[in-house]
């Protein structure tokens, strides 16, 4: 068969769903053989939002979400979705173009070394130089993207290779169980969490890309130990319960990192490098348990005592066999600064200030979206804002990039949601810095029909950039724009827009936009004049208090 026709084939085997992207003439051959195929081609407006996309794809089901550009400017397209998936553990894909390589008649013209150019931001990065190679060069990408730790895998198919005839044949995709930790390093844990007085658990972004909730719920059920979350852990265990005591949204000096420091034990669950933990580590501080997929990344600041590798899922499972509740466990002051989490959080929920504040927007949204509800949520100060006041009742209900930390991603990641869950609800929060580096996206949901509604938060500014300008007391300087009437510009797309004339307006809008079929986008003003106050010299100055 001509090897492009195996390469698809070979995505196939894979369970390949979507391939999003934008074609040029050196994926001609490649587009061909999707043509005749059951996977469908989702045709994106940059390449940006393809790779987004594929990685949202990867994060909500696990499985490589698959991206395709042609080369050059087409590849290069892809740097920031390629990161975006690297750091934040998203498995993922890409195919690029290239001229041929056998033989070419054009010199240099858009070429550049695109497999050197992704090196070092993939687990992966292979030219395919053989139909004959094509199944084992795919299947080696696919395991190692879900491998963990999960991350982006580029593949690069030359237009002659992929016009060749070839006799290979498809690997089918190998079943594989993830190792689990041995029985000694669970007898340790178990010991070290019986004998302490204020032992903490930790969630971070690990234990939201496998099935760890259940065990998680079983494991807080059994024991009572109160829970923190970092910004990627949060919904694997239901936030409103009544040991959750608040998410770790700031650097440092939050109500959060005062119940850190008044632990003698952090059971650090899912632990991920890219996220700044809501603790330092000191010699003669608190103690640390690591339980992840992979060993503990050492550094001055962070160094367990004791590292639990395996399967979190089945990892927590033998600590909730084995594990003895202790008359001895204190967990007051920790109760104490939850009271003073909820209460803060309470404050401004209903806010009737126009331009709408972040308190009563974030507390707006929560009343309206499902326990089932996605919101996806571009980059910006607003971020933190969610990241603290906003409950996720399950996983991955609250798409939050705290590792690249990109703006441009959050229409993109809302449609890969809307594509993966089409019968949940699911809802783009962009400040207007970020919806306008993707907002050519609106054309690809209207096309697709999507039913999604996208929030603009619009400060004509570069807000999080803006408020940490004030956090370093430099004068206001280079950070504010104008925008388009984004109701109008929304209608040209042929979406719904709509526009928040006042606080009170946010809830029915929102209802209305959710129940009702198509993309809308609605243009919320938004007042941040309160973030140097309350998110630099307020919290700091309450949770010093406790």
């Amino acid at each position: 068969m001509k090897a492009s026709d195996l390469f698809v084939k070979a995505l196939e085997a894979e369970g390949v769903e979507y391939v999003f992207g934008i074609p040029g003439e050196e994926n001609l051959d490649l587009l061909d053989s999707l043509r005749k195929s059951d996977i469908e081609l989702i045709l994106t407006r940059h390449e940006q939002g393809a790779g987004f996309m594929a990685a949202t794809y990867g994060r909500l089901t696990g499985k490589p979400g698959v991206c395709m550009a042609t080369l050059g400017p087409g590849a290069t397209n892809l740097v920031t979705p390629a990161a975006y998936a690297q750091l934040g553990a998203m498995p993922m894909l890409m195919i690029t173009g290239q001229k041929p390589i056998k033989t070419s008649k054009q010199g240099s013209f858009q070429i550049i070394n695109v497999v050197d150019m992704m090196r070092p931001l993939t687990k992966y990065t292979h030219q395919i130089v053989s139909g004959d190679n094509i199944a084992p060069r795919v299947r080696e990408a696919f395991r190692l993207a879900v491998e963990e730790r999960p991350g982006a895998v580029h593949l690069e198919l030359p237009e002659d290779i992929a016009r060749e005839d070839t006799d290979a044949v498809v690997i089918p995709a190998s079943r594989s169980r993830r190792p689990i930790a041995e029985e000694k390093s669970i007898k340790a844990a178990v010991d070290m969490i019986e004998s302490a007085k204020h032992p903490l658990l930790l969630i971070g972004a690990g234990a939201n890309r496998k099935t760890t909730s259940r065990m998680l719920r079983r494991f807080i059920d059994k024991t009572g130990i109160p829970f923190i979350t970092s910004q990627m852990g949060k919904g694997v265990v239901d936030e409103r319960d009544p040991l959750f005591l608040g998410n770790a949204a700031l650097s440092d000096n939050d109500f959060l990192h005062r119940a850190a420091a008044n632990a003698d034990l952090i059971i650090n669950v899912g632990h991920d490098v890219v996220e700044k933990p809501p603790f330092f580590m000191t010699h003669d501080g608190f103690k640390v348990i690591h339980i992840n997929f992979c060993s503990a990344a050492v550094d001055p600041v962070y160094f367990p005592q004791l590292e639990v590798v395996g399967d979190i899922g089945n990892s927590i499972w033998q600590l909730c066999e084995r594990i003895l509740t202790q008359g001895s466990w204190d967990f007051s002051y920790f109760m104490k600064v939850r009271e003073q989490v909820e209460a803060h959080l309470a404050e401004g929920a209903s806010d009737p200030g126009y331009p709408v504040r972040p308190q009563r927007l974030v507390s707006d949204v929560r009343k309206v979206m499902p326990s089932d509800g996605v919101i996806a949520l571009d980059n910006g100060v607003y971020k933190i804002w969610f990241a603290r006041n906003y409950k996720a009742h399950q996983s991955n209900t609250v798409l939050l990039d705290n590792a690249l930390a990109t703006m441009g991603a959050g229409l993109s990641s809302a449609m890969a949601s809307h594509l993966v869950h089409p019968d949940r609800k699911v809802m783009a929060i962009c400040g207007d810095g970020g919806f306008m580096m993707n907002s050519q996206e609106l054309e690809a949901a209207v096309r697709l029909e999507m039913n999604l509604v996208v929030l603009i938060l619009n400060d004509s500014a570069y807000g999080m950039i803006k408020w940490k300008q004030a956090g370093m007391g430099l004068e206001k300087y280079g950070l504010d724009f104008k925008n388009p009437d984004f109701v109008r510009y929304a209608q040209s797309y042929g979406a719904h827009g709509h526009r928040i004339m006042s606080a009170n307006d946010l809830v029915s809008v929102l209802e209305e936009c959710l129940s009702t079929p198509g993309v809308h986008v609605v243009d919320c003003p938004i007042d941040y004049s309160d973030n140097d106050r309350v998110l630099n010299k307020e919290i700091k100055e309450r949770s010093r208090q406790l």
